[in-house]
């Protein structure tokens, strides 16, 4: 089944350095099974990260035994929609890749918000 993005266009990858999403395959694909919705492919900022440990989601901390070296600004992710919404709303809404980004973020999140933070795919 083809995954599609937020412009409507084929789902690309977000990273695979770190890898990424839900499924480890490097994108932000959602097949009904993710109950975090892993959907938002971010390049991740400092003000982002410290929003996101604030509220119990350390992302930055690693985690050997789960094979998670922990995450800094400039990696991109796959995060759930609704953090991303929440850390939006509250002023640290982090850089997205729209063309990594699937579309099924846009049930949480309106694509004016996911543009104003919008960055070129690397």
């Amino acid at each position: 089944m083809t995954q599609l993005n937020v412009l409507g266009g084929d789902l690309q990858p977000c990273s695979y350095d770190p890898i990424t999403g839900f499924y480890r395959n490097g994108c932000c694909e959602n097949r009904g099974d993710d109950p975090g919705m892993h959907t938002v492919c971010c390049r991740l900022t400092d003000s982002f990260l410290e929003y996101s440990k604030s509220q119990g989601n350390d992302l930055t901390t690693a985690m050997p035994e789960y094979g998670f070296a922990g995450l800094g600004a400039g990696d991109q992710w796959c995060v759930c929609a609704t953090r991303w919404k929440e850390a939006f709303d509250a002023g640290h809404g982090c850089d997205v890749i729209l063309e990594a980004t699937h579309v099924s973020t846009l049930e949480y999140v309106d694509l004016a918000d996911l543009k104003a933070h919008a960055v070129r795919p690397r």
